[in-house]
């Protein structure tokens, strides 16, 4: 008898954070969209008030096809934000 698991092993080696900026002060904001219902309110408003208090410099957005796809435009995103919000939001 073969007893398949769906859990893959677990790597115990931890990975550092991604280095944050210490100010958002002329940081380009991404919107990464997954489009989900209503994460482009969500996202765009909270990248609009990361413009008006922090003084970041613009705001840039993308949207998936689908909450399910993959970002294929995830190299685009790096090159074109120096900080990205994406999430969920239903």
């Amino acid at each position: 008898m073969d007893v398949l698991t769906p859990v893959r092993s677990m790597s115990n080696q931890w990975k550092p954070l991604a280095r944050r900026p210490s100010s958002l002060r002329g940081c380009r904001i991404g919107v990464l969209d997954n489009s989900k219902p209503n994460a482009d309110v969500l996202l765009g408003r909270l990248a609009e008030l990361l413009v008006e208090r922090h003084g970041a410099a613009s705001i840039v957005r993308w949207r998936k096809p689908g909450s399910s796809r993959p970002a294929a435009m995830i190299d685009e995103v790096a090159r074109g934000a120096d900080v990205v919000l994406t999430g969920s939001g239903d």
